[in-house]
């Protein structure tokens, strides 16, 4: 007989909503909720900037009105001058506004009028976005244009799925992706985003950036992915707007010595080794490709598919073994009165969804406790065994508790109701907040029992469940909790439960997570026999 592993966690709910959030603290790409702060911070430096360009504009009318007012009066006098100052009022004033008025304008005119400007800016500067933040959103843009198989001049025109403020990418953004992506040493992407800048100048978009600046970032990054032909075609076309390039000029010469090495290997090449070549191509084309089966589709390939919509379907065999139902979970006093619709969702490994599980208002103030807490989310390293931040999931993170609001107990009771299982050896709520492209990269939860609830709008791109063998569908809902064991009652881990979430295309995705240990599980759910039980 197995033995029963107590310390193991095997639960957890997950609450999804597509809402807004604020927060103010570092890593603002990791969590979008936490972006909106930064608007409303901007907004105060708008109206700080515009209160010193008035104050400005004040101070210039004064100037402009003495100067208007003395280039008339200098004008009449200089025409006589000893007759104007032959009068003694002129003689006076003449002498008071030399030596006084004239000293009056000079102070006004070395009047700072950016101090409060200045220092707003100068307070507000350390809550700005770092390096970081740029470098990371801008990488973000590209996860999503691989994930989505988006073109760059689609991102750049604003036109993704369900927009609502569709907003224009100048000459100046996409240089900046690309040259990221440069730093990256990541000419694929170089090259899309600087040939998107150069589409957008060629068609007459006005810039500070120049083309020849632009094409010696693409001809390179083209160069360095082999096609030596279009490589030396860019750099020909930035020597025709500069002749006296020097990096240009070096690389036409090399490019040229290259492409004709090239060729007079082709040229040596002896006519039985030609006809080899061209009976294994014969033969390669003669040859039936082999049908790729879903399990040997690489796993990232396969997790971009799921969130473009292209998982495996069920087939109709499947599907009619999938029902819907009233649950009362056993009669549980509180669901006998209301019981919950469930719905069979998908049959390996069994997952069910509840619907109308939790209400907008509790969403709203779930998000409401998290957003002061809101700290970058962490992974577990393999080699060290600490906690780390990764590429591969791009969130922030908090926990709550009964102690910060009634409802999360509330919240607690209805997953006990829900699931069977006890609460009270179960770890804090966690809310998580996905950030620019946010993601949770394909990973287990070996320990736990997962239930979902979400709440979502028109925006947001739908969490996944993903798994490397035949588990190939996403989950969309209202309100509604998922539901699924990740380990068998043996305690041992389901390997089909691998699943992920999508990076954030358009919107924005809250996420609360509810661990609860085997321990305290003993008579609720007693250890299996057998390994897959």
């Amino acid at each position: 007989m197995l033995s029963f592993r107590m310390e193991l966690p095997c639960l957890c709910l997950l609450l999804l909503s597509c809402l807004q959030s604020l927060s103010a603290h570092n890593d603002f790409f990791t969590s979008i909720g936490q972006m909106t702060d930064l608007l409303y911070t901007e907004k105060d430096l708008v109206t700080s900037l515009k209160d010193y360009i008035k104050a400005e504009e004040n101070k210039l009318e004064q100037i402009k009105q003495w100067a208007d007012k003395l280039d008339s009066l200098t004008l009449t006098a200089t025409q006589d001058p000893e007759g104007f100052l032959g009068h003694p009022v002129n003689a006076f004033k003449l002498m008071k506004r030399l030596n006084t008025e004239w000293g009056n304008l000079e102070s006004l005119v070395l009047r700072d009028t950016t101090d409060g400007f200045i220092s707003n800016l100068t307070i507000q500067r350390q809550y700005f976005p770092t390096d970081e933040d740029q470098t990371g959103a801008a990488k973000a843009l590209l996860r999503l244009q691989d994930t989505y198989r988006l073109d760059a001049n689609t991102i750049s025109t604003g036109n993704l799925p369900g927009v609502k403020h569709k907003s224009h990418m100048t000459v100046e953004d996409c240089y900046e992706l690309g040259k990221i992506a440069y730093t990256d040493v990541d000419y694929y992407h170089t090259e899309l985003w600087m040939a998107q800048a150069l589409k957008q100048l060629d068609e007459g978009e006005e810039s500070t950036l120049d083309k020849v600046t632009v094409l010696d970032y693409l001809s390179y990054a083209i160069y360095q992915q082999g096609d030596l032909e279009r490589a030396l075609e860019y750099t020909k076309r930035l020597l025709e707007l500069d002749p006296e390039h020097q990096r240009a000029n070096g690389n036409l010469k090399y490019f040229q010595f290259q492409l004709e090495k090239q060729k007079k290997a082709e040229e040596d090449e002896t006519g039985t080794q030609k006809e080899r070549g061209k009976r294994e191509t014969t033969e390669k084309k003669k040859k039936k490709p082999k049908s790729v089966s879903g399990h040997q589709i690489p796993e990232r390939k396969k997790y971009e598919m799921l969130c473009r919509g292209e998982g495996i379907k069920l087939t109709p065999r499947r599907q009619s073994r999938l029902f819907c139902r009233y649950y009362n979970n056993n009669r549980n006093p509180r669901l006998l009165l209301a019981p919950i619709k469930q719905q069979d969702e998908w049959d390996r490994p069994y997952i069910v969804r509840y619907l109308d599980i939790i209400s907008d208002k509790e969403i709203e103030r779930i998000k409401h406790l998290a957003k002061p807490r809101l700290r970058r989310a962490t992974v577990h390293d393999p080699q060290t065994g600490k906690l780390t931040t990764a590429q591969y999931r791009v969130s922030k993170s908090a926990w709550l508790t009964g102690y910060d609001d009634p409802m999360i107990e509330t919240i607690n009771q209805r997953i006990e109701d829900l699931t069977g299982l006890e609460m009270d050896t179960a770890e804090e709520l966690q809310v998580a907040n996905y950030g620019v492209g946010g993601q949770y990269e394909p990973h287990f939860d070996f320990g736990r029992v997962r239930a979902v609830m979400i709440h979502k709008d028109n925006l947001c791109i739908k969490t996944v469940l993903f798994n490397t063998t035949n588990l190939n569908f996403k989950v969309t809902a209202h309100g509604t909790a998922v539901f699924w064991y990740n380990l068998f009652a043996s305690g041992e881990g389901d390997y089909s439960t691998r699943h992920a979430a999508c990076p954030v295309l358009v919107g924005n995705k809250w996420v609360s997570n509810k661990w609860i240990h085997e321990r305290g599980q003993e008579w609720r759910r007693p250890c299996g026999l057998n390994e897959t039980e």
